[in-house]
């Protein structure tokens, strides 16, 4: 992966030149004929994460997810030889969806329609009076979707891959497998959903330039005398995907009493077998195109963004633990660290809605990005490289 580190005042700009320095357009941002392109471009012929191992503790688990950007449901099983799959959530008779329950554990999956019945490995079982179709019952398995976990974090790719996700994450790959999600057992959720484009908001979380006016509170105690505005001490960059390393005050002062007294109940499951060691404690890792995974002392969270229409996205924020809470002192802990959280989150959400606003009314034509945006950035090039091939490859989707 190349990295660069950048110094603190003044930043070392040139570095990152590579990425491009001029203005980039704004249309992408609120665009409906962008974001349709985006749908088969970009997240048609992605990997996406879509779930955790451990929601899939046994052989017979199963859970739902729902993608809007695709139109499409999936069924993620745990089969019988312990092996993670993942299908459309669709029978091959005639296209009725299997499964309404977004979680649970059977051994078969029955349509409701005609009761076509299928295995954990997508194999027809059993159909009525299937004697009376001219198909083979292997022809008539569950459409199957490319699956890869890595670190415990389930991901699916609805086209063609070039290449194995392991493959293409490289480095990445080794590192979120040292990390602690990897050895997760369960997680609090916050879901939201938001009037902005996705770009806009998985943008807002990648960057640092914003910290010191949006959240005051929040960066007071991380900044010091050397970093006195938070920004990440180095960038890196392995193709598509990025990776930050958050800066963290070596002399942080001591937290309030309820946050201490937080800490303190929830360390013992928070930190357990050195889950947030020296090597994964700065660590910002958001992979194409809109997943982003990202350890701290205190807090080890992930964080994906789902486009729904160019104008609207639902985010998902999990935090990752070791074993169920074994004591009202670890629940409050837990707790607390999702009330903290979703209160910092609370205050990103107006300023984002806010800036779609600003751009979809068209006023401007252009956007700009300094050197601490450069993961925002590079998430445009990406994007708009993927973009401009899908219209090379489909000349009457060129406007």
């Amino acid at each position: 992966m190349g990295e660069c580190s950048v110094a603190f005042e003044p930043v070392g700009k040139d570095e990152l030149d590579w990425l491009g320095t001029g203005p980039v357009p704004a249309e992408p941002y609120f665009d409906n004929t962008w974001f349709e392109m985006e749908r088969e471009a970009v997240f048609r012929q992605s990997w996406m994460q879509i779930g955790h191992s451990c929601e899939l503790p046994e052989r017979g688990s199963f859970i739902r997810r729902e993608v809007e950007v695709l139109k499409a449901s999936v069924l993620v099983t745990r089969g019988k030889d312990g092996e993670i799959r993942a299908f459309h959530n669709v029978c091959t008779h005639r296209g009725t969806q299997l499964v309404d329950d977004g979680e649970g554990r059977r051994n078969t999956f029955s349509c409701p329609y005609h009761m076509w019945t299928f295995a954990l490995d997508g194999a027809l079982v059993s159909a009525p009076d299937f004697g009376s179709f001219h198909v083979s019952k292997e022809a008539c398995a569950l459409p199957r979707l490319y699956c890869e976990v890595i670190g415990g974090l389930i991901f699916v790719h609805f086209g063609e891959p070039e290449t194995s996700l392991r493959d293409e994450l490289g480095p990445l790959a080794e590192k979120l497998d040292g990390m602690p999600v990897g050895q997760a057992t369960t997680f609090s959720e916050y879901v939201y959903d938001i009037d902005a484009n996705w770009k806009l908001t998985f943008d807002n979380f990648q960057e640092n330039y914003h910290l010191r006016f949006i959240h005051p509170a929040a960066a007071k105690p991380v900044c010091s005398a050397d970093n006195p505005f938070g920004y990440p001490v180095s960038y890196g960059f392995h193709g598509a995907h990025r990776a930050q390393r958050i800066w963290t005050n070596p002399a942080m002062p001591p937290p309030a009493p309820i946050q201490g007294e937080a800490f303190r109940r929830g360390g013992a499951s928070a930190m357990a077998d050195g889950l947030l060691g020296a090597d994964t404690v700065k660590d910002y890792l958001a992979l194409f195109p809109n997943f982003f995974l990202f350890g701290s002392p205190v807090q080890h969270f992930s964080h994906m963004v789902m486009p729904i229409a160019p104008d609207r996205s639902r985010g998902v924020i999990r935090l990752y633990w070791v074993g169920e809470d074994e004591s009202a002192s670890e629940r409050f802990a837990r707790e607390y660290a999702m009330a903290t959280a979703r209160d910092v989150h609370a205050e990103d959400r107006s300023v984002i809605e806010r800036g779609h606003k600003g751009l979809a009314s068209g006023a401007l034509r252009h956007i700009h990005f300094q050197v601490q945006e450069s993961l925002c950035r590079h998430l445009f090039v990406e994007v708009d490289r993927k973009v401009r091939a899908y219209r090379g490859a489909t000349p009457e989707q060129v406007r």
